[in-house]
């Protein structure tokens, strides 16, 4: 007998599947996926993954032979973690906070995470905050028997440029191959909605979609507000806009909600803007697309398109999206530093595996293994279950990353643009000036806001806190801060990275 002891996820293939497994079709969705991967199970064991298409972390356990199987997807997704105690019982699950309130578990900080926070400002690699608990990473197979751990990987990203085709047939297979994906993202009796900004990766799905309403963030600040050219965009498109408001007092109010439901510390500001949005994205639906996984898989961030200057040196330095604070500065603000915890050293299995290909490939490789995973979609994740609403990323998938894996690097950036292949498909269903639209990002008036004293209360409160003196010099903090105010505008993001460190800690030291 198989029993399904923790799933969260979707599995897109499932017609396909309950076809050549022989499961119901009429099932409702939650038994016909927990029969899929019992059924899954049964045919190809631990290699099933392979089989599956989707969003999925899970755990089975096979009573027949004393075995507990869990498989996380391709590119982390969904998340799942695990911890020995010292009893050498396994706990495990999809969320930490389940995992830290069982009997064994010792709730002790992991300090050495918060040096590769300070630089890389989400928690990379398998390691967490929580001394002890790990994190089953993508494309990875934990099984559990007879009292032994064993991890395999089952999956890598590998990448084998095609020069042969033209850039119109490389747009015409990523079109093609995201039709397929939205027919298989949602079955006909469910109703979702798209969230958009002002880029293409959002237009170009809400634009593939049956999607009727479109739902965007926006601020009072015109500078910032991204929501005028997704209306532009939703009102060509036909469909119907929802706009949240986003005030600086919704936004720091929103902090401890935020990285409580986390469960880990993320210093990207943006995650509190999609968390206010996916809260208020739920009040009218349950259901909602979202556009990552292009830009990584694609070309998308403007870096990029420095990969060739940079070189051979990436290998020194290049540890993700974001870097920002180096090591003197850091031992600098640490009461505690260990010079052998470097940010660095969590990518050099990926330029080992990388060697030979060209420095943009290289680039994309570790964001789509350290960055997409850690941040982007523990994100997506959390903020989304803890709103009680659904995301589901038709670009991220096997099939679309195996178009990327195959496209030169000259139809991912070029002088001029980045995701040339990418928005040369988008154009095909959206106007020129939204498929190859500067490429903004995801803007929040943060660097501004934190230096008004009507909202960085909490934030001078908490870097002269005793909790606060346990990691840091305060005087070496409180200097950064100071200078921010005083004009560094730069500093805003390392404000930011301390400030939702010692959130996190008091959500789950001090108040628990």
């Amino acid at each position: 007998m198989k029993e399904i002891k923790a799933y969260r996820g979707h599995i897109r293939n499932w017609e396909a599947l309950c076809g050549e497994l022989g499961v119901d079709k009429s099932l409702s969705r939650e038994e016909r996926e927990h029969e899929l991967l019992i059924r899954a199970y049964e045919k190809w064991g631990s290699k099933m993954a392979d089989h599956m298409y989707g969003m999925f972390a899970f755990a089975i356990y096979d009573t027949d032979e004393d075995k507990l199987v869990c498989i996380r997807d391709q590119f982390g997704t969904k998340p799942f973690y695990y911890y020995l105690t010292a009893d050498n019982n396994l706990l495990y699950g999809v969320d930490i906070r389940d995992i830290i309130s069982q009997p064994g578990f010792v709730k002790e900080i992991n300090a050495d995470m918060l040096q590769i926070y300070m630089t890389l400002t989400y928690v990379a690699g398998e390691d967490t905050f929580f001394k002890g608990l790990k994190k089953l990473m993508p494309g990875h197979v934990l099984t559990w028997q007879n009292g032994e751990l064993s991890i395999e990987r089952y999956w890598k990203p590998e990448f084998n440029p095609d020069n042969d085709k033209s850039l119109e047939a490389w747009a015409d297979e990523i079109h093609d191959t995201l039709k397929l994906m939205m027919s298989e993202v949602k079955t006909a009796d469910e109703t979702a909605e798209s969230f958009l900004s002002g880029g293409v990766d959002s237009s170009y799905v809400l634009a593939m979609s049956d999607a009727k309403m479109a739902d965007s963030c926006g601020y009072e600040d015109e500078r910032f507000d991204e929501s005028v050219l997704a209306k532009k965009t939703a009102d060509i498109l036909g469909r119907d806009f929802s706009r949240c408001l986003i005030t600086p007092e919704k936004y720091f109010e929103a902090v401890p909600y935020v990285m409580y439901n986390m469960e880990q510390p993320l210093g990207d500001a943006s995650a509190i803007v999609f968390a206010i949005a996916c809260k208020a994205t739920a009040e009218h639906t349950k259901l909602c697309y979202s556009g990552e996984g292009a830009d990584e898989f694609f070309g998308g961030y403007n870096m990029y398109r420095n990969a060739e200057r940079y070189g051979d040196n990436l290998k020194t330095f290049y540890v993700g999206n974001t870097n920002i604070m180096k090591e003197d500065e850091k031992q600098r603000i640490l009461k505690s530093y260990n010079p052998d915890v470097l940010p660095i050293n969590l990518v050099k299995y990926i330029y080992d595996e990388t060697e030979g290909l060209d420095p943009l490939t290289k680039m994309s490789d570790v964001d789509i293994q350290i960055w997409l995973e850690g941040d982007i979609y523990l994100n997506v994740d959390k903020m989304s279950t803890a709103a009680g609403l659904e995301i589901r990323m038709p670009l991220t998938d096997r099939r679309i990353f195996d178009i990327a894996s195959r496209l030169p690097s000259n139809y991912k950036v070029n002088a001029e643009q980045n995701k040339v292949a990418f928005r040369t498909a988008a154009a095909k269903v959206l106007p020129e000036e939204i498929a190859f639209r500067k490429k903004l990002g995801f803007i929040v008036p943060i660097r501004f806001w934190l230096a008004d004293d009507r909202y960085n209360a909490d934030v001078k409160a908490k870097f002269n806190s005793d909790y606060a003196e346990k990691f840091f010099n305060i005087d070496e903090i409180n200097k950064i801060f100071d200078e921010y105010v005083g004009g560094n505008s730069d500093n805003w993001r390392k404000v930011w990275t301390i400030y939702t460190f010692l959130v996190w800690y008091e959500e789950y030291f001090i108040k628990r």
